[in-house]
């Protein structure tokens, strides 16, 4: 049977502008044969679609894009659009706004005189422009058609051909209502410039105004969608194109594509480091702070790793490439940044629902807008002013970038502080948590052990001592739990020397057995060893509190043990404070002993431990805290903890920097700080209420906003909303989600002052 396959690909959309688009799009991609997940993003424009290659191909994706009636190009191999770019499709030049909001302005004024509508104004106009009171009517009737006629047909084209396409596609959206207000505007007015009469006025002003503001709104629109995305353009653009490479003794500039692993790269002061790497010659400091957010210049010399798009300070060095394009650390930030971005938020949900019918129901709201209209005032032209207030006011625009916005830029402030959200879900969920728990080794600790004691058993023990630590280093080195590292350093240290063990078997939490030198070795905790059936001795003794015992048996018997001791790190117990001020209960669960854990816990300000757990104790743990209810976040190495990290309503791990996309968990920090953990859930709060507030104006202004354009006022008050005002609220309001989404850029935890690095 023929394996399952899918492909992923990106398409660039064009044409998109409301909620409704996007919906559009969506159901076109996903009624195509082939297609396993569509999702689109209106913040982007663009498509991320997985599909079965033996069923679609991308040529049938873009055609299904197309059959939407909106546009869709295959990207070329290696290219992607910029933010700029992207922020731009369906944005006209702001220089078409304005010509057309003056050609309005002059449209009003040569309107005056035709009587109607304002004649309070008239005495006023008649003082200060006596002359255009002597045109004749005929005459001004004729000059406002020609203009708007010119103005549109300029400006306007690419408004009407979207609503157009829309229409033969039988779709509907936001350009949809809009050119239907200006369209049965103009058409009116057209009929009454050939046809005048008394009683028939002309709306010339209001489409130009409706037009320009529409276009206007676009335009700021795409300025701050282009300053929500800057983040991502800005990593992209730490990478330098140019590698000055070695060979033979002799440098030679070439583009980055032309570099491979194991090329020896020279890096002059000023300059950004192009590929990961590790430094073979030369000293230097280096600023890491736009991929991990630590703003402390960090030193490196001969074995330190570097990272590509970090920036050498003061020393000219040369490094041995290891990452390249793809493979580096900020090619996997930049990809996980662009991935969270575009996901969804299941807040998004609500939006979704409503821009499914948000054209349909309006479209009958004008209807029967119209029709009162007629009926109570029987008048045309009244019937016909609230008719196209509503058509133009509704703006599902809003409601579309509500929620993407918030996320956008929140999680491109999350990068620049060194917090890598996985998506709009897992940022949802650390907005609503109940219990923190924290492992203790590497999350509240420094993670990096030190030996401070070592025991044997029999005698001869200065020999003794050495042989132990021989082979202990031998089984550890295997291992990437701190305390072998602990082990293998001291050894090192030491001027020790071994020969690799064989047959290691690591058992999570506990320890790990091998065969070294043809002996069987055991180094774990006491749980490991009762599990062989290893007697402990009686006069061991216990450890100094704080210190965390290693225990190690040679053939099926005790022979010694290690004691190491881990710093508590410098900001936990302020993280672990900041925690309980967010309202969270605080939990460490740790596979060490109570012995080692209690003062850690102490010094950092945790009252709730419980040691000597293993993986499954911790799921057990966490299981429990969930089925009373309680949202649980768990903190943790991201390869040790994987498990518990996945069992968490949301895994925040603590990054490697060596394979980002394989790390466990919902967020990732970069940075080995416990300061981040509250840090991530402030800012993933702070985001939540964004979006709330966004979701709280977009259908807010909406539900105000259509009745007063129907003229809900009017019987109590004798206050109409005139279309070219309503056409100024639609231009506004996504303009105004976008800047409260804004205010995220500046986000800093109120506590305290995160150094951050600004990317753009």
């Amino acid at each position: 049977m023929a394996s399952h396959t899918t492909e992923s690909l990106t398409l660039p959309v064009l044409g998109m502008t409301c909620a409704s688009c996007q919906h559009h799009v969506e159901e076109a991609l996903r009624a195509t044969a082939g297609v396993e997940l569509a999702r689109v993003d209106l913040m982007a424009h663009r498509a991320s679609v997985v599909f079965d290659p033996a069923l679609a191909g991308p040529e049938q994706l873009v055609e299904a894009i197309r059959g939407a009636g909106y546009d869709a190009v295959l990207p070329r191999a290696g290219e992607s659009a910029s933010s700029e770019e992207r922020a731009r499709n369906g944005a006209e030049s702001p220089a078409k706004a304005w010509v057309t909001l003056i050609a309005g302005a002059l449209a009003m004024l040569l309107a005056m005189p035709l009587g109607g509508r304002m004649n309070a104004t008239d005495s006023f106009l008649q003082r200060a422009v006596p002359r255009l009171y002597q045109i004749p009517v005929g005459v001004l009737r004729w000059s406002l058609l020609a203009l708007t006629t010119v103005v549109v047909a300029w400006a306007g084209r690419a408004i009407y051909a979207s609503a157009w396409r829309a229409l033969r596609h039988r779709a509907t959206n936001m350009i949809s209502l809009v050119s239907l207000g200006t369209g049965l505007a103009f058409a009116y007015s057209a009929f009454a410039s050939v046809a005048p009469a008394p009683e028939r006025q002309v709306y010339f002003d209001a489409v130009l105004l409706i037009l320009g503001f529409l276009l206007l709104g676009k335009s700021l629109e795409a300025r701050a969608k282009r300053r929500a995305l800057g983040a991502l353009d800005a990593l992209s653009r730490l990478r330098p194109a140019m590698a000055r490479r070695v060979i033979d003794g002799v440098q030679t500039m070439v583009p980055l594509e032309e570099v491979r692993r194991g090329d020896e790269i020279v890096v002059l002061p000023g300059e950004r480091f192009p590929v990961d790497g590790v430094v073979v010659a030369g000293n230097t400091t280096v600023d890491e702070s736009m991929l991990t957010g630590e703003s402390t210049p960090l030193e490196r010399g001969p074995g330190g790793r570097v990272l590509a798009g970090s920036l050498n300070y003061d020393g000219a060095v040369t490094c041995r490439a290891e990452s390249l394009g793809e493979a580096t650390v900020l090619a996997q930030i930049a990809q996980m940044v662009d991935q969270a971005q575009s996901s969804r938020a299941p807040m998004e949900r609500l939006a979704d629902r409503a821009s499914a019918i948000f054209v349909p129901v309006v479209l009958a709201l004008a209807a029967i807008t119209f029709v009162t209209w007629f009926a109570a005032a029987h008048s045309v032209q009244m019937a016909l002013a609230n008719t196209v207030a509503v058509l133009v006011i509704a703006c599902p625009c809003a409601m579309g970038l509500a929620v993407p916005a918030a996320l956008t830029v929140a999680v491109g402030r999350g990068a620049q502080l060194g917090v890598l959200f996985k998506g709009g879900e897992a940022l949802e969920r650390l907005g609503h948590l109940d219990v923190v728990v924290l492992d203790k080794t590497g999350t509240i600790t420094v993670g990096k052990p030190v030996l401070v004691k070592q025991g044997t058993s029999g005698r001869d023990e200065g020999t003794r001592e050495r042989e132990l630590l021989r082979m202990a280093a031998a089984a550890e080195e295997k291992s990437n739990h701190p305390l072998a590292h602990a082990v293998v350093d001291f050894a090192l240290g030491h001027g020790v020397r071994w020969e690799p063990a064989q047959e290691v078997q690591v058992f999570p939490g506990r320890g790990l057995s091998a065969r070294v030198e043809g002996r069987e070795c055991l180094l774990g905790n006491e749980a490991l060893l009762r599990e062989f059936g290893v007697a402990l001795p009686e006069d061991a003794g216990a450890p100094e509190p704080g210190v965390t015992r290693l225990w190690m048996a040679l053939d099926g018997a005790v022979a010694g043990y290690f004691d190491a001791r881990d710093q508590l790190r410098p900001d936990a117990a302020e993280a672990v404070e900041e925690l309980r001020r967010l309202g969270l209960r605080v939990v460490m669960l740790t596979g060490d002993s109570a012995a080692a854990a209690a003062p850690i816990a102490r010094e950092a300000g945790i009252t709730e431990v419980e040691a000597g757990l293993d993986p499954a104790g911790k799921l057990d743990r966490i299981r429990a805290m969930q089925k009373s209810g309680l949202k649980v976040a768990m903190v943790g190495d991201g390869v040790n903890d994987a498990a518990a990290l996945a069992q968490a309503d949301a895994g925040i791990a603590m990054g490697t920097g060596a394979d980002l996309a394989q790390e466990a968990g919902d967020v990732l920090l970069l940075r080995a700080q416990a300061s981040s953990v509250p840090s991530a859930i402030a800012l993933a709060r702070g985001t939540l209420r964004v979006m709330r507030q966004n979701l709280g104006w977009a259908v807010g202004y909406n539900l105000v906003g259509i009745p007063l354009a129907a003229g809900a006022l009017y019987p109590a008050f004798h206050l109409l909303l005139t279309p070219w005002i309503a056409a100024a609220a639609m231009a506004l309001s996504s303009v105004c989600v976008l800047g409260n989404s804004l205010r995220l850029r500046g986000w800093m935890p109120a506590s305290r002052e995160i150094p951050s690095v600004t990317l753009n």
